[in-house]
């Protein structure tokens, strides 16, 4: 009997999935459709951030206020907003895989819609080393066998305090060649910023954490040696049936 073959953003997901449970993350998730509060406001991202502009967000014509989530992040908010009306204060860790939508042009490494991993953790105690040692053994694990670095550069974001973008170095006989051994940067993170935390209910003043958001299509891309980002969304059977 023939069998189906599993896509590699679905595999991605589940060997994610398995790696953070291991680290006691949970997997939530959340409405593609989106309100403008919990994808904008909520995260502390400002009236006039370039980010709402239409060349970045699908805004919804028949539902004003609601666009077409262009992050994962949201779904940090609805999370903590959720545990807290229920009585259950921090701490929390949870992953976040999930369809997400920018209104851009395609080429071999963007497409309008792709998949992301968020991440996020909060306590009492929560530091940035916290966040290096989850993404170190996250990396370390995903690509058994080979040798991974992971350096933090500082950047802006509106929902964390202080910022990072992190790169990845992976050497490995298994890593593509064009890739092996180069910086990569593969996602944005940093500490909570106190609005969005104050925005879901948990007290900053007691409670922090940190957040991290990668692309899983840039990671698929990276793992299997894929050229074309827009190989994950053709349906081309012929890609589907090499995995």
């Amino acid at each position: 009997m023939n069998r189906g073959h599993i896509h590699p953003i679905s595999s991605l997901i589940r060997e994610a999935s398995q790696i953070f449970g291991n680290m006691g993350f949970t997997v939530a998730d959340g409405p593609l459709l989106e309100s403008e509060w919990y994808n904008f406001d909520a995260l502390n991202v400002p009236k006039d951030h370039p980010a709402r502009d239409m060349q970045d967000t699908f805004f919804i014509k028949d539902e004003p206020g609601y666009v077409l989530r262009t992050q994962t992040s949201p779904v940090q908010v609805r999370y903590m907003e959720m545990q807290m009306k229920a009585g259950n204060p921090p701490p929390y860790r949870i992953i976040v895989p999930g369809k997400v939508f920018r209104n851009e042009a395609t080429d071999m490494t963007h497409e309008a819609e792709f998949y992301q991993l968020e991440g996020l953790a909060v306590g009492e105690d929560v530091t940035l080393g916290n966040l290096k040692g989850t993404i170190d053994r996250f990396y370390t694990e995903l690509f058994k066998g080979a040798e991974v670095e992971v350096r933090f550069r500082p950047s802006f974001f509106p929902f964390v305090e202080p910022g990072v973008e992190i790169d990845a170095r992976i050497n490995g006989e298994h890593v593509p060649e064009k890739l092996r051994g180069k910086w990569i940067e593969m996602m944005g993170a940093g500490m909570v910023h106190p609005n969005v935390l104050k925005n879901a209910g948990v007290d900053s003043s007691k409670y922090q954490g940190f957040a991290f958001g990668m692309g899983l299509d840039r990671l698929a891309m990276l793992r299997w040696g894929i050229d074309d980002i827009r190989l994950m969304h053709s349906a081309d059977l012929r890609f589907v049936n090499q995995f």
